[in-house]
């Protein structure tokens, strides 16, 4: 009997809720003849308790202009298993000493702090976090706190076929991998490592352990791997994947310019010159990735604006680097340590005091600096496994447009050929891990200077040939 008042009374409270919402204007009631306003359906279950019991979000993870941080990444490595030319020098970046790293423990104790206060997403990030050999317990202790929905994590590749049936089981619930070139002997160019073949593989596990989508960062460089557009795309015909193209950011020491940055709207423009039946996706107002999929296939296409079109203004993340500093923007070279402060001592309240105050200096846009040329801070490997570019483009030398997705070692389980008079074979059972039979682009071959680093390259002759896409599977 005494539930009914309070039902009514709920109702009430939501009616007038929704009808003065966010305007400020005052309430008008609809003259005789008009229609009432449609009654609020009242939620019912856990949806109704949790309306009723909800704490205001935490003034500490809060900025003066009202963005509500609930998104954390946590870079668990500064090391990382390869050595692309675009992020570091082949014999590596100096690194911070193991005592000034954050333990697994301390690792804990800061996520259980932000999660506490309203954070319901963590990204593990590096360096490449799978080297971390506590990674799968990592993510374990991870998965039991309270309020965390969404628990990530950004790699190369390289282990996770390895690692992720350990992951999956600990509590992993979504995926990012780093692949920028679908062309093998690219790949070992840029990283200077092999490895295709594995990430390839990472890719086929998280698909055939259910993850899906599947995201696919692959940051877009101007002759680079521009050219690979309409592959990357064609892949999601058949496969749940999130092809996510980034666009080219400035960091310290990858002297950026507009050059070498390739803008969403020229991206866009040539996937709707193959696919102008290309349909935009809604997505969550946070999310920085503007979706698209082109009707009839599996997966999906999205841009990450950095540059030409920012969303700072819907920003909800924060980043704790590998050495404890907390980041409140990417751009921003502000950092606070928080790792000194709780090896001091510091109690919850004051590490929160800490972490509203840097939240609270958080500027508008990029860290505040509104001329692009601005943005550098440390490299973006000692903040999380992401590319960037040195001196010039890595001059690629020529390799022609061979087969239609530039994925022998794919279409070669497929059973596919790669015809035409651009087939090529080359034994690279020593190089890449490719099987003898397997087309491969041509060698690597010397050409007239390209960068002021004393390498010499020969330029990309760009030939138009007719893009007849074809679905990829990972059979074995």
């Amino acid at each position: 009997m005494a539930a009914q008042p309070v039902s009514r009374m709920l109702r009430r409270v939501l009616r007038s809720s929704v009808r003065s919402c966010s305007s400020g204007a005052p309430v008008t009631q609809p003259h005789p003849g008009e229609p009432s306003q449609p009654a609020v359906e009242v939620p019912s279950g856990r949806r109704r308790f949790l309306m009723e019991h909800a704490a205001p979000f935490s003034a500490f993870l809060t900025d003066s202009f009202g963005r509500r941080h609930s998104y954390l990444r946590i870079s668990l490595t500064e090391k990382c298993n390869l050595r692309c030319q675009y992020c570091m020098p082949e014999e590596g970046v100096p690194l911070t000493p193991k005592a000034d790293l954050l333990t697994t423990e301390e690792i804990l104790t800061l996520a259980r702090l932000f999660v506490k206060e309203g954070v319901d997403k963590i990204r593990l990030t590096g360096g490449e976090p799978l080297i971390r050999p506590d990674v799968v317990d990592i993510v374990a202790q991870l998965h039991q706190l309270e309020g965390l929905r969404t628990l990530g994590i950004t790699t190369n590749g390289i282990n996770l076929a390895r690692l992720l049936p350990q992951l999956q089981k600990a509590g992993l619930s979504t995926i990012n991998i780093s692949l920028d070139t679908l062309v093998p002997a690219k790949f070992e160019f840029i990283v200077r490592r092999k490895g295709f073949r594995k990430v390839m593989e990472g890719i086929h596990k998280a698909i055939e352990l259910g993850y899906s989508p599947v995201k696919v960062n692959c940051v877009v460089m101007r002759g680079l791997n521009e050219d690979e557009l309409l592959d990357f795309v064609a892949l999601t015909e058949g496969l749940p994947l999130d092809v996510r193209f980034i666009e080219y950011m400035p960091f310290d020491g990858n002297k950026w310019n507009f050059k070498k940055m390739v803008s969403y709207k020229e991206m866009l423009d040539t996937l709707r010159q193959q696919w102008p039946e290309l349909e935009k996706l809604t997505e969550e107002e946070s999310s920085t990735a503007k979706a698209f999929k082109i009707p009839g296939f599996r997966g999906r296409v999205s841009f990450i604006t950095s540059m030409s079109e920012h969303f700072c203004g819907t920003c909800n993340r924060l980043r704790i680097t590998a050495d404890g500093n907390l980041k409140v923007c990417l751009f921003g070279s502000s950092e606070v340590s928080l790792r000194d402060h709780l090896r001091a001592g510091a109690s919850e309240e004051e590490l929160l005091s800490i972490v509203g105050a840097a939240v609270g200096r958080k500027k508008r846009q990029h860290a505040g600096m509104f001329s692009i040329s601005q943005m550098k801070n440390r490299p973006m490997i000692l903040i999380e496994l992401f590319l960037m570019c040195q001196d010039s483009p890595p001059a690629i030398p020529s390799i022609s447009f061979r087969d239609s997705l530039h994925v022998p070692g794919l279409r070669h389980r497929q059973g596919h050929r790669v015809g035409g008079d651009q087939a090529r074979q080359q034994d690279r059972g020593s190089a890449g891990g490719l099987p003898s039979d397997v087309e491969v682009p041509p060698p690597l071959t010397p050409g007239p200077a390209r960068s002021r680093d004393g390498m010499r390259f020969q330029p990309r002759e760009r030939r138009q040939v007719p893009f007849t896409p074809s679905p990829v599977t990972f059979n074995r």
